[in-house]
């Protein structure tokens, strides 16, 4: 769109970046976690201390068919107590559905990202002269992020804001309404062949 308008990044004036309140912040910020996923790091530790008062410094992945389906897991004393995975690209997102299908899924939870490699591998980013995902900016932009300090949401005082001044609280009816998901089994009308390609 820029090119199409004829607007150079070198020619364009600096700004300060926009705050959803109108205040800046002192400095930008990252969630816990690699660049490409979303909360899943997160998640994890918070339930593993909620659940079963267990503080997870580091996270482990384990990966499976290749980097862009793994898994991590909370054990104790041998047992595990959680179990999520990080599946990117469709031919692993298939793959996780047939597994789904036969009953071999021990997730309780999956993050999916339909790009290989994560959303800055996505069709978003810039290209090279061939058209392909330019690496080199791929892995500048995972070491910016990366150098980034870690806020936790709920360290936020822009989400605790929210959740006041909008949501009414945090156990609202507004905040359930507007922030989880009910789920009920649902019949299928037929079921799907088992080889089904995307």
């Amino acid at each position: 769109m820029m090119e199409e308008r004829g607007v150079m990044v070198k020619d364009v004036e600096s700004v300060p970046l926009d705050h959803i309140f109108g205040e800046a912040e002192s400095c930008l910020t990252r969630h816990e976690g690699r660049s490409s996923e979303g909360f899943m790091e997160h998640i994890l530790k918070h339930a593993a201390k909620e659940l079963f008062g267990i503080d997870v410094e580091e996270i482990v992945y384990r990966t499976l068919r290749n980097r862009d389906f793994q898994e991590v897991s909370l054990e104790r004393d041998g047992e595990t107590l959680l179990q999520f995975a990080a599946v990117y690209g469709f031919r692993n997102i298939q793959t996780l559905v047939h597994r789904m299908r036969k009953g071999r899924v021990p997730y309780q939870l999956v993050e999916v990202l339909s790009c290989p490699g994560g959303c800055l591998n996505g069709r978003g980013q810039s290209e090279d002269e061939a058209g392909r995902v330019d690496k080199a900016l791929v892995q500048q932009l995972e070491e910016v992020y990366s150098s980034l300090p870690v806020r936790l949401p709920e360290m936020s005082s822009d989400i605790q804001r929210l959740y006041q001044d909008w949501l009414e609280g945090q156990d609202s009816p507004r905040a359930l309404q507007a922030l989880h998901t009910q789920y009920s089994h649902q019949q299928q009308p037929h079921k799907l062949p088992p080889d089904i390609q995307w």
